[in-house]
């Protein structure tokens, strides 16, 4: 399994499109892993998790053949991981030489949304509902649905996502996984962890996590038996107002065995 971590940013982007603080100032000064756009991820270049209106910018960044991308997953519908609007351009007026339809999953919010949204281009996608804890065999892949700790008012999902023998955890948008969550991982053999770390040091762990929080995860995680000896843990999805910069983080999380994400990161598990 190859993951490309296209994005690693909080909604606003790191730097923040309109900020001035001296955090994003220097971000744009050093450039390189510090820029940071709203965050996605591509599995083995079929199967996308959610969709910012930073992605025709990753697929021109990174070089990327969305073409071939024929499942769709989302976590939530907050605007810097769903944005409906920019499908319409996968229909045969836009996008041509490509496999129809493309296959979406998500819970009722995102589904009802992406239909609405779509309109007349709806026969060229096909939705699915999917429910937390309840297995859905996709063309690719097994994905379960895990309940997050994110928006109150709306069934955030994380994934657990288990496609030619390896597992993937896609963990955010999230604070520390509800207790229903916890007891669906318990023991599971887990290859790749993406964890939320949105809130730096910032002293909160509810709707996103901080670094606390992620190594907190990550010893849950082994303390259960989910961790083995290759498992890979990698930090991502950062807001500019924690005011750490790249080397930052490394410096906070790599003593505890966590890689930190960086745009264009890809792991191979």
């Amino acid at each position: 399994m190859i993951v490309r971590l296209l994005g690693t940013a909080a909604a606003e982007g790191f730097p923040a499109m309109f900020c001035r603080c001296t955090h994003c100032l220097e971000a744009r000064r050093r450039g390189g892993k510090d820029i940071r756009t709203r965050t996605s991820a591509l599995v083995d270049d079929c199967i996308k998790i959610d969709f910012p209106a930073d992605t025709l910018h990753h697929v021109l960044q990174h070089g990327l053949d969305l073409g071939k991308v024929e499942e769709l997953i989302f976590t939530h519908t907050h605007e810097d991981h769903f944005v409906p609007t920019e499908l319409s351009l996968r229909s045969p007026i836009f996008a041509h030489e490509i496999n129809y339809p493309l296959d979406i999953y998500g819970h009722d919010v995102a589904i009802h949304y992406c239909a609405q949204t779509l309109g007349r281009h709806s026969k060229h996608f096909r939705y699915y509902l999917v429910q937390p804890f309840q297995t859905v065999q996709t063309k690719y892949a097994q994905i379960t649905p895990l309940r997050a700790d994110h928006n109150p008012l709306e069934t955030c999902l994380l994934y657990w996502i288990e496609k030619d023998g390896k597992t993937l955890l896609y963990g955010h948008d999230t604070g520390w996984f509800p207790d229903d969550t916890w007891e669906w991982l318990q023991g599971r053999r887990v290859d790749l962890v993406v964890l939320d770390c949105t809130n730096g040091m910032l002293p909160y762990r509810t709707n996103h996590m901080n670094i606390e929080a992620v190594i907190d995860v990550k010893q849950r995680l082994a303390d259960t038996g989910s961790l083995h000896e290759q498992s890979v843990v990698v930090a991502t999805h950062f807001s500019h107002n924690i005011g750490l910069h790249h080397e930052d983080l490394e410096g906070l999380l790599s003593p505890h065995g966590i890689l930190v994400a960086y745009d264009g990161m890809t792991i191979e598990v």
